[in-house]
C-alpha cells in the first residue's frame, strides 16, 4: 500500500458546481430580461414600473450576487493558476474582494434605491 499525500484545497467540485448553478440563475435571468424588453413599454416610465415591482428586484438582487459569486470562483482560480509570487497573490485576492464587496453594496443601493 502505497500512502498518497494529498495537497490542495479541495474545493474543485463545489466550485465547478457554483459555476454552473450561477451561470444558469444568469442565463434565466437574462432571458427574462430580454422578454420584459419586448413586453414593456420602451420608456422610462415603463422599465420604473416594472423595477419597482418587489419580486423584480428581489430576482434582479439575487441574480447580482450570483454574478459576485461566479465572478469570485473565476478570478481567485485566475489568480491562483497565474499569479506565483504569493504576496501579490494575495494582494490581488484582496483587492478583488474588496472590489466585489464594494459592487454587492452599491448594487442593493441601485436596486433597492438605498
Amino acid at each position: 500500500m502505497v500512502n498518497r499525500i494529498v495537497v490542495g484545497a479541495h474545493y474543485g467540485l463545489r466550485d465547478w458546481i457554483l459555476q454552473r448553478a450561477t451561470a444558469v440563475i444568469m442565463a434565466i435571468y437574462t432571458v427574462g430580461i430580454v422578454l420584459a424588453l419586448l413586453a414593456i413599454p420602451g420608456t422610462h416610465e415603463g422599465w420604473k414600473a416594472f423595477f419597482a415591482c418587489t419580486a423584480v428586484r428581489v430576482v434582479t438582487q439575487v441574480t447580482l450576487i450570483a454574478l459576485f459569486a461566479h465572478v469570485w470562483v473565476g478570478m481567485r482560480d485566475l489568480w491562483m493558476d497565474y499569479i506565483k509570487p504569493v504576496g501579490l497573490r494575495l494582494t490581488m485576492h484582496v483587492f478583488t474582494i474588496v472590489w466585489l464587496v464594494g459592487t454587492l453594496v452599491y448594487s442593493v443601493k441601485v436596486v433597492w434605491g438605498m
